[in-house]
């Protein structure tokens, strides 16, 4: 019986070696795969990469978390066609923002038209009339002269004596024309549009007893003009002065002084000089602005009253 029972204990251990064999050698191949796996050198298969590079792409939040309100940068869309980033394209250049030197002798503003009533490219309609001009001289104090090929333009365009200096093509009806310098103003009986001509000037058009007939004129920018001449006028001082431009192409918009480091734009008088009360910049740098917007600078101009000075300077011609 004791024989029986030991010989059954050892047929219970063999049943459990048995049992336990085929888990050992499981455990056993899953150790080599592991070892073999994590070798160094080993790549290990991606599976599915196109997959993995797709979710990794999209760039949004965890759940449950919002971005913050700032973080997303706003995105500056060009226009079509340009080379330039809307800031690049919208800082002015060096040329247009910065004043020219004072030895400077011409540059280009970047404005559009300074012109005032009469424009350029643009045909008014109206009379002309005929006066005796005789010397030249007129309201816009340029004093006598040879060329008698002049005009007064009527009040409310003379526009303060910014006409003064204008070259403009006059055109009567039967297609005569004449070319004159408008150096005079037209007495408020004048209307809107019409020019008081100089008898020679009148001539070319017509035959002067019949004193008034309509025409159609135009400003005009001149080939031949010579050169332009700047004047101080008399009692100017380094307290006070008035300077005038003389013999320019095209209808002076502006003119300006040098004074403490900057460009001061002086008024200008009916009688075609620009003021400065005080004397600020008297006898130093000129800068002169023409209706296109060109510029001229002029260094070295002598504070001398009452006497037209050269610059050897002129407008370009439009």
């Amino acid at each position: 019986m004791k024989e029986t029972r030991q010989a059954a204990r050892r047929r219970g251990r063999r049943r459990t070696l048995w049992a336990l064999t085929p888990v050992a050698l499981v455990a056993a191949g899953a150790l080599v795969c592991l070892t073999v796996a994590f070798r160094p050198g080993h790549r290990a298969d991606t599976g599915h990469p196109a997959a993995s590079a797709a979710v990794g792409s999209r760039g949004t939040a965890a759940p449950g978390r919002e971005s913050p309100a700032g973080s997303t940068s706003p995105t500056t869309t060009r226009s079509p066609g340009s080379a330039a980033s809307p800031a690049e394209s919208a800082r002015p250049s060096t040329a247009s923002a910065r004043p020219s030197a004072p030895d400077a002798s011409r540059t280009t503003a970047t404005t559009a038209s300074l012109a005032g009533r009469i424009r350029p490219g643009v045909g008014y309609r109206g009379v002309a009339t005929t006066y005796d001009a005789g010397t030249g001289d007129g309201a816009c104090s340029y004093g006598p002269s040879g060329d008698l090929m002049t005009a007064a333009m009527n009040h409310t365009d003379y526009e303060t004596s910014k006409a003064c200096g204008a070259y403009v093509l006059v055109r009567a009806a039967g297609g005569a024309t004449v070319t004159v310098r408008i150096t005079n103003e037209c007495p408020t009986g004048c209307a809107p549009g019409q020019l008081d001509l100089s008898a020679q000037a009148f001539a070319r058009l017509a035959n002067p007893a019949a004193g008034r007939i309509p025409v159609t004129w135009k400003l005009l920018s001149p080939g031949d003009s010579g050169t332009v001449a700047l004047r101080y006028k008399t009692g100017s001082s380094r307290y006070w002065c008035a300077v005038q431009v003389i013999g320019h192409r095209n209808p002076v918009a502006r003119l300006e002084l040098r004074a403490d480091g900057g460009w001061r734009r002086l008024p200008r008088t009916d009688y075609n000089y620009f003021l400065a009360e005080d004397g600020g910049g008297c006898g130093g740098t000129i800068r002169i602005t023409d209706i296109y917007g060109e510029r001229l600078t002029v260094d070295g101009i002598a504070l001398r009253p009452g006497t037209a000075q050269t610059t050897r300077l002129q407008f370009a011609r439009h």
